[in-house]
């Protein structure tokens, strides 16, 4: 049964003997690092009231890492932050006409102007689920502050653009209820599938939304499980709605190999299954990941077909990686899945936060797994 009808989270690092002292140490080192040292900090005020995470490889604001700094943000009860970020993303992001009115525009430049009018459906579902997070933590406020209003109107936006004369098209994919990697594209991305969020939109979305939300949750786990390799349990960045990988060149590159968006496809089954255990067969997948990569972190050095083949491109981001495949522990539940485990986390728990130009991505995927591995990822 899982956190979301008992209240109890999981806290796998202390089950395997690291002092609660130690593992709210290291979150507090962690989020004095990712917020605040001047360094290597992630996160930026702007102005009086505004604060926007840049993506320190490519120097821009993305709402990938926007959304994820607000879920942070009411998962540790920074409010200020949150807000900042939030107002920032309205402000720059939020286009309010054209073909994508009512999303957010999925890069900006840090003073604001927008690198793109598309939006990237990751964000929206991450901006939707912190916004009902801030509103039962903290309560509702005014005007853009009103989170739970701006929650359902994103998850409205979502599921209704195209209807009624509306302009532009849906980030769901109303046949088979599955998340798009852009909208109106006929693919989708693994690692958007976030079943347990979609479980508390079944319940917090407009009303006429909640049914396709409750759908889109029992779709996302079915996809799952065909879209990871059976034995490997690798999935592709880019995938059909079959679940087989992406097998074609897009214009902006091949997308079809175990890489960088791929390796949250773990990690979000890992929180899955701590919030509401409802297993379909992608339980597994974390576990043979682990199997799979074995007995040296040399084995996360290079990408991968989702077959296991190596492939001679390297891994970009080997502690996001990491930190994913250690999230994914929170599925493991007999002695030998819990010792199999321990070993990542252990791996995970003895990593630094990464420094250098392209930490943004790496630190954002530790500071998720070290808060979901402390039982501190929660539904609010």
């Amino acid at each position: 049964m899982g956190a979301f009808k008992t209240g109890n989270y999981r806290n796998f690092l202390r089950e395997i003997g690291i002092p609660e002292n130690d593992i709210q140490a290291r979150i507090k080192e962690a989020v004095h690092t990712f917020f605040y040292d001047e360094n290597e900090r992630i996160y930026h005020e702007a102005g009086s009231d505004m604060g926007y995470l840049c993506d320190t490889g490519n120097n821009d604001a993305r709402t990938e890492g926007m959304s994820y700094g607000m879920m942070m943000c009411v998962q540790l009860d920074m409010k200020e932050e949150f807000d900042r970020i939030w107002k920032w993303s309205k402000t720059y992001m939020f286009m309010t006409e054209g073909e994508n009115e009512g999303y957010f525009a999925w890069s900006c430049q840090t003073d604001g102007k927008k690198n793109a009018d598309g939006p990237a459906p990751d964000g929206e579902e991450f901006y939707a689920m912190a916004l009902f997070f801030a509103s039962h933590r903290w309560g509702d406020g005014e005007g853009i502050f009103e989170y739970s209003r701006e929650a359902r109107e994103i998850l409205s936006a979502c599921i209704h653009k195209g209807e009624n004369g509306r302009k532009g098209s849906p980030m769901w994919n109303h046949d088979n209820h599955q998340i798009l990697f852009v909208p109106g594209i006929g693919f989708t991305d693994p690692s958007y599938h976030l079943p347990h969020f979609y479980e508390l939109f079944a319940l917090w979305a407009n009303e006429e939304d909640k049914k396709f939300f409750k759908e889109a949750a029992a779709a996302s786990r079915e996809y799952l499980v065909k879209a990871c390799h059976p034995e490997k349990g690798l999935s592709p960045e880019y995938g059909n709605f079959d679940g087989t990988p992406m097998d074609k060149e897009l214009p902006w590159g091949y997308f079809g190999d175990f890489f960088s968006d791929a390796y949250r496809t773990a990690a979000n089954i890992g929180l899955d299954s701590v919030w509401f255990s409802e297993d379909k067969g992608q339980r597994e997948v974390p576990l043979r990941m682990m199997k799979f990569f074995g007995t040296s972190l040399e084995a996360v050095r290079c990408a991968y077909k989702v077959d296991g083949t190596p492939t001679e491109r390297p891994v970009l981001h080997p502690l996001g990686l990491l930190s994913t495949i250690a999230q994914g522990a929170l599925v493991a539940t007999t002695p030998e899945e819990i010792e199999l485990a321990k070993k990542w986390v252990l791996w995970f728990w003895n990593q630094p936060l990464r420094k250098g130009v392209r930490r943004y991505y790496d630190n954002c995927l530790y500071m998720f797994a070290l808060l979901a591995l402390s039982g501190n990822y929660r539904i609010y």
